[in-house]
């Protein structure tokens, strides 16, 4: 597959990208509890990383609040001596301790910080533990800010670029409002949002990607699991997943689980695995969407970077599947 355009940036990147979400490791969050999907193994991780990167990749996200810093500080070290020939987008918004009181998941979610003082020193801490000088991408991590103050924080994104922190922006929210509010500015290169066979956002698509020619990173490509085939209606996850405890966990996800298999022949019918053919849906959206799964290992990564080797599905397959769901 060709390159993909970062929106009005100019640069070019691989047609997917790789999420630094679950190599940071378990995390706290107040209300919602633990948010990651299990343990990991942070030298399995740089071994995937740079498997990526042999395979092509040049797109990493990522996020400072991701195991309170690990996820920056993993990719930094595995790309080391490959920089300038990645993009890197990361996020700031969310503060964070250390001191959770619990020795399996140290990280705890505090609150958020888009004061011009908190953003910079957020760029300040990204930036040493990504062992960079600038960042590709540095994208706003509340996505549903109060407008107003949103415009405030365009402010400080844009002195950062003067700086040379930052070379572009974006926000990471599911609301086309919201993201339209930077997506007009010169230096927003992307929207990133959930967008999967099962979760559509055709207004984003519409309204911010099309209209203002920024790129769309797809987080949950992959149905945050669901797509890959792995789970059942009966699977029981560990504590330290962020699905123990939900609706799914509890077995309730039959409905979705079922959908999935409506369209199981589809999705494989040209030798693709599940995981492939998700990816390769969101291909066939549109040409500024990229898609970035998760990993946490060598296998993830080879499977779901071999799904470049396919393409986006074609245009029957696409009518098929809208017709079974």
């Amino acid at each position: 597959m060709k390159k993909r355009k970062l929106g009005k940036s100019g640069i070019k990147v691989s047609p997917m990208g790789l999420g630094g979400w679950a190599i940071g490791g378990p995390f706290l969050h107040p209300k919602n509890g633990v948010l990651a999907y299990g343990k990991v193994d942070d030298k399995e991780s740089i071994e995937a990383i740079r498997k990526a990167v042999d395979m092509g990749i040049t797109l990493f996200d990522t996020a400072n609040i991701y195991g309170g810093g690990r996820s920056e500080r993993v990719l930094g070290e595995a790309l080391e001596g490959h920089r300038n020939d990645m993009v890197i987008a990361t996020k700031f918004a969310t503060t964070w301790d250390m001191n959770s009181g619990n020795p399996d998941i140290p990280c705890q979610i505090t609150g958020t910080d888009v004061t011009p003082e908190g953003i910079k020193k957020a760029c300040e801490g990204s930036l040493k533990r990504l062992r960079t000088d600038y960042i590709d991408v540095y994208q706003l991590h509340d996505g549903g800010l109060d407008f107003e103050i949103a415009e405030n924080v365009l402010d400080t994104l844009d002195e950062l670029v003067q700086e040379g922190k930052i070379r572009y922006y974006g926000w990471s929210t599911d609301d086309p409002e919201r993201a339209e509010i930077f997506a007009k500015k010169k230096y927003c290169a992307t929207v990133q949002f959930r967008h999967n066979i099962f979760s559509h956002n055709e207004i984003m698509i519409s309204n911010v990607i099309e209209k203002y020619g920024i790129a769309g990173l797809v987080k949950g490509p992959l149905g945050y699991g669901i797509l890959t085939g792995k789970y059942k209606a009966d699977s029981q996850l560990p504590e330290d997943h962020m699905w123990h405890g939900t609706e799914f966990d509890k077995g309730k996800a039959a409905e979705t689980l079922e959908k999935l298999e409506r369209i199981r022949e589809i999705l494989q019918e040209d030798g693709r695995t599940l995981p492939q053919a998700a990816l390769a849906w969101i291909w066939a959206q549109h040409d500024l969407l990229i898609p970035i799964p998760g990993f946490k290992n060598v296998r993830q990564v080879e499977e779901n970077v071999s799904a470049m080797e396919f393409g986006p599905l074609k245009k029957e397959q696409l009518r098929s599947i809208d017709s079974l769901l």
